[in-house]
């Protein structure tokens, strides 16, 4: 077979502000591979078929001389992030032609990889669609199931508030405090969504844009737990509305995310007078801790219909600077997805 193009999103300027399609990030089509005789020393070729677009990226569009949790994309390389491949040749004994792995993946159509070094064999027994796999049955899931196990405490007939409750995250949490017999509150940016949040049960949805968040905990609360997503003036307002040993756990802070004036939250002082517990994680930090019983149940209930959620799909590597843009400034509507290949 002749060679074939290798496309490739690339990290191609530090953004100030928003990330801006075709500047930020740029596509490429410059590379391409032998995919019957591309050297393999040993590893295996993957065919990348669908890959993650997450708030999270945001903050590894940096300097590479500042630190933070992750490291910084490399300019003039592929940004990486969660996919879903399929293998397409293999010298491996580890993995074979046809397995599904799942991991960390460089944006890009076709890769060798060494070994299965930070990646998992997918067996998907319950013949979900791969996209799943970087959604609810992905990361976000595991964000949501790992950190409601370890921080919420939760009791039947507590209050809970999230923010982003119609997001990729936000919305299985509304669903395992619902199954738990909470009351649930959650918001987010637009009559859409909030239609959504009350399709999977939501006992409070609103749009903060139309009504705030300071007025709509006042009258609902207080809260007991709060999942924040978004930090700034709401996490202030869920202090404000927190009923004395609330659970805060914090697990993104979007408002922070793509400006340089950072909010200054005024009323810490309730933090003790409250006696309130603060847990910021990272999801790869309760991996080992609860990564088995997550995939031993929520793909299955995924497939029975017992977790609802939304997809955002947009076809091609061409199509990446548009969906970071749009995770970034809330347009996105449910789990921001880019199908690389279809099989």
């Amino acid at each position: 077979m002749a060679p074939v193009k290798n496309g490739r999103h690339l990290f191609n300027e530090i953004p100030e502000g928003y990330p801006i399609p075709g500047k930020t990030t740029v596509y490429d089509e410059s590379q391409t591979i032998d995919l019957d005789n591309a050297p393999l020393n040993g590893g295996f070729l993957v065919k990348v078929l669908v890959l993650s677009i997450d708030p999270y990226m945001r903050g590894k569009m940096r300097a590479a001389n500042t630190k933070s949790y992750s490291p910084p994309f490399e300019l003039g390389k592929p940004l990486e992030n969660f996919g879903v491949g399929v293998v397409l040749r293999s010298e491996s004994g580890d993995v074979k032609a046809g397995d599904h792995v799942y991991g960390v993946l460089p944006f890009e159509q076709y890769i060798v990889r060494p070994n299965l070094s930070g990646l998992k064999i997918i067996k998907n027994e319950e013949k979900l669609p791969w996209s799943y796999y970087v959604g609810a049955a992905g990361m976000p899931g595991q964000t949501a199931f790992f950190a409601w196990k370890e921080f919420a405490k939760a009791k039947k007939g507590e209050t809970v508030y999230i923010s982003t409750g119609a997001g990729p995250v936000g919305s299985i949490v509304a669903q395992i405090a619902k199954n738990e017999g909470l009351k649930v509150i959650a918001s987010a940016g637009s009559d859409e969504k909030v239609q959504f949040m009350k399709e999977i049960g939501v006992d409070v949805p609103f749009n903060y844009k139309t009504s705030t968040v300071a007025d709509v905990l006042a009258k609902e609360g207080p809260i007991d737990i709060y999942w924040d997503n978004v930090g700034g003036q709401t996490l202030q307002d869920a202090i404000e509305a927190a009923n004395t040993h609330a659970r805060f756990i914090e697990c993104g802070m979007i408002s922070d995310y793509n400006t340089t004036e950072k909010y200054a939250v005024k009323n810490l002082l309730n933090v003790i007078a409250k006696r309130l517990s603060i847990n910021g994680f990272l999801v790869f930090d309760l991996l080992p801790k609860y990564g088995d019983e997550f995939y031993q149940t929520v793909p299955a209930m995924i497939a029975r219909g017992e977790i609802k959620f939304l997809e955002d799909k947009k076809q091609g590597l061409d199509k990446v600077g548009e969906a970071i843009y749009e995770v970034q400034s809330g347009k996105n509507h449910g789990k921001s997805v880019i199908v690389v290949a279809d099989n």
